[in-house]
This record gives structure tokens, C-alpha cells and sequence, in this order.
């Protein structure tokens, strides 16, 4: 069982004004998907299932920090504070549906998980989530898609909730399926000492296996509203202590995506219990 983790900012080109797909990645990580399941068909040794999570990126983010999704607000803002929900929620559908059409044309038997249709949180984290269905696709042989969406909040009354988040969730209580492999695709190679998109000295962390491994982390590396780089770890090294290993890989780079998911070895950083 393989949980693959595709970010927001490899999906869609992020630091864009307005929502938009960055279709040359989606095309080619769809292909090394394909191309897997192609090698899995004649070695079932190397996984019983996959889930897809994405993040939203430029379908999300703008929406979510332009109405201030997650945060206090007066009660004469809940008018304002709904519409905002309600286009982030129709903006993050359409790149999943993007998405899976993409991956159903590279002949992957997928299916669209809507998390605000079922998932709540409280203040901001993961409260209600059946994960029944999800484990019903799987049985019947189908690739869950699920993705970075806003939720209802029981104490907020509405909020975001990340991919990470919910792949942390799955592989915490996803009990009748034993997760072989967490592949976090992000675009850099991994957790850095410092922003390498910014400082040519940032050095690549090739183990983290506690907070204090990230204590020189660069606070503005990857900084959005679902946490960034940083929220990734924390969630991360909590599936680390129940023995649960993850990489961080960069998805920008051909053939990363076929070579983690065959279990081959790549640049990454491995977010793990074992010093």
C-alpha cells in the first residue's frame, strides 16, 4: 500500500495570480503512474493499492488567504466568510477533476474523494472521517483521489484542511491495509537547511528523524496557509514514530515519481523513526 502525496506547487503553477494547471508535470507524473501499475501488474510484490492525495495551489491558496479561511471572525463577517468557502471548495474541485481526467486518460482506474462532503475538523483538525469508502474503492481495485479542501469546523465553523493533514490521517487509522511507502512529491528535493530556491548554500537534510533535526530550517522555506514545509515535517514524524517512513522528493524532476513509487532509490529526504 502506497500513499503518494502530489503538492499544490508541482499540480499548478502557485505563485500564479489566478488558478492555473502546470500541465507538463501533471501529464508526465500521470505517465510515470501509468507506467508503474505496468510493472505492478507483472510483480505483485510491489504494493496492494495506491491513494493520491494532491494539494491545491493556485486553485486554493488565493481564495483561502484572501478570505481568511481558519481565522476568528465577527458574526456580521459570516456572510463574507461563506462565499469564500464556497469558492475555494468549487476551485479545488475543478483541479481534482482536472487531475483525474488526466490520470483516467493515462488508463488509471481513479476515483474523486470530496473531503468537505465528508471530513470535519475542529479547530482545524481532522474531527470526523469515515474512511469506509476509501477502503471500498481499494477492495474493488480503483485509485481514491483525495485532496487539500475546506472543511466545516465545529469551532471555527470553517477551515482548511491540507493534504498532509489528511495523509497523516489515512495512515494512522487506515487499519486494514498496511502502508509500505509515503512519497511526498514537493518542488525542491527535499527538507533544507534553508530556502534553496533563495540561498545557493542551503544544504538538503537527508534524515530527519526529530524536531531537532529541523531546528536550523529556514522559517520562510515554503511558508502558506496549510503550514508549508514545516507542517509537513510535524505530521510526518508522527507516522515516523508509529514506523511508518516517508520521503520528500522533488516531482519537478523526471522519473523521481516511477523510481519512489518502484521503491528504487532517489534523492530525497527520509522522514524516519531510525537515527
Amino acid at each position: 500500500m502506497i500513499i503518494l502525496k502530489l503538492g499544490g506547487s508541482v499540480l499548478t503553477k502557485k505563485d500564479s495570480n489566478h488558478a492555473e494547471v502546470n500541465y507538463k508535470n501533471l501529464n508526465r507524473i500521470a505517465t510515470e503512474i501509468h507506467n508503474f501499475f505496468l510493472v505492478k501488474d507483472s510483480n505483485h510484490d510491489f504494493a496492494d493499492g495506491l491513494i493520491i492525495v494532491h494539494g491545491a495551489g493556485s486553485f486554493g491558496h488565493p481564495y483561502a488567504q484572501k478570505y481568511q479561511i481558519g481565522k476568528p471572525f465577527k458574526r456580521e463577517e459570516y456572510g463574507e466568510k461563506r462565499i469564500g468557502f464556497s469558492k475555494t471548495q468549487n476551485s479545488v474541485n475543478k483541479l481534482n477533476t482536472i487531475i483525474c481526467e488526466c490520470l483516467i486518460s493515462k488508463k488509471i482506474p481513479c476515483v474523486s474523494i470530496q473531503p468537505s462532503s465528508f471530513i470535519t475538523t475542529n479547530n482545524k483538525r481532522i474531527n470526523t472521517f469515515n474512511l469506509n469508502l476509501i477502503v471500498k474503492y481499494l477492495d474493488e481495485g480503483f485509485v481514491p483521489v483525495i485532496y487539500g479542501d475546506v472543511v466545516l469546523d465545529t469551532k471555527l465553523k470553517v477551515a482548511v484542511l491540507s493534504g498532509d493533514q489528511i495523509l497523516q490521517y489515512i495512515a494512522k487509522n487506515l487499519k486494514s491495509r498496511k502502508i509500505n511507502e509515503i512519497i511526498l512529491g514537493t518542488d525542491v528535493d527535499g527538507v533544507f537547511t534553508k530556502n534553496p530556491k533563495k540561498h545557493n548554500n542551503a544544504k538538503l537534510i537527508r534524515k530527519v528523524s526529530s524536531l531537532e533535526d529541523i531546528e536550523v530550517l529556514d522559517s520562510t522555506t515554503n511558508i502558506d496557509v496549510t503550514g508549508g514545509m514545516i507542517g509537513k515535517i510535524k505530521e510526518l514524524l508522527e507516522l515516523a514514530d508509529l514506523g511508518i517512513e516517508s520521503k520528500i522528493i522533488n516531482a519537478n524532476k523526471e522519473g523521481l515519481i516511477a523510481n519512489a513509487l518502484l521503491n528504487k532509490k532517489v534523492k530525497c529526504s527520509l522522514i524516519t523513526k531510525n537515527k
